[in-house]
């Protein structure tokens, strides 16, 4: 296992290779916190590295992931944040949740939201934790993943 300092310039290279590759200009900050490797981006395209919903950010951090385990033989946690990206999505998904779960009480039936990713549903369930009025659960395959809330009775 390589040293810490040593994991995270190959991390910056991998990134910095991805991002030459990709044809797009960006600074960047790597750094590691409670064993997750943090990569900000800055870049004036920022649309080009998120996609539609972070589908292209969700698939930089794997790519990049996956790179690093090939070169650690172990897997390397990796989350990639372009811009204010990733607090603007949790602050609107937190949103989405407070407001559905409002139609859930008004209406007293279970409320189904969009399909997202598991990093997002988890978002959605840690933000109605401590509601003692809903429960929240996924369920669904696949893509079509996705969380229910549901009233208490």
């Amino acid at each position: 296992m390589k040293s810490d300092n040593s994991k995270l310039k190959i991390i910056k290279e991998i990134t910095e290779k991805l991002l030459e590759l990709l044809e797009v200009k960006a600074s960047l900050v790597v750094k590691e916190e409670d064993e997750i490797i943090n990569i900000q981006l800055e870049t004036e395209e920022p649309g080009i590295l998120i996609g539609y919903h972070g589908q292209a950010l969700q698939a930089l951090q794997l790519l990049i992931s996956l790179i690093g385990f090939k070169k650690f033989n172990e897997w390397v946690r990796v989350v990639v944040n372009v811009g204010d990206y990733q607090e603007k999505r949790q602050e609107s998904l937190t949103k989405m949740a407070q407001s559905i779960t409002q139609r859930a009480k008004f209406s007293g039936t279970s409320q189904s939201l969009p399909p997202m990713s598991s990093a997002e549903r988890r978002i959605i369930h840690l933000a109605l934790a401590n509601d003692t009025e809903v429960e929240t659960f996924s369920e669904g395959e696949g893509r079509e993943r996705h969380v229910v809330i549901k009233p208490k009775s």
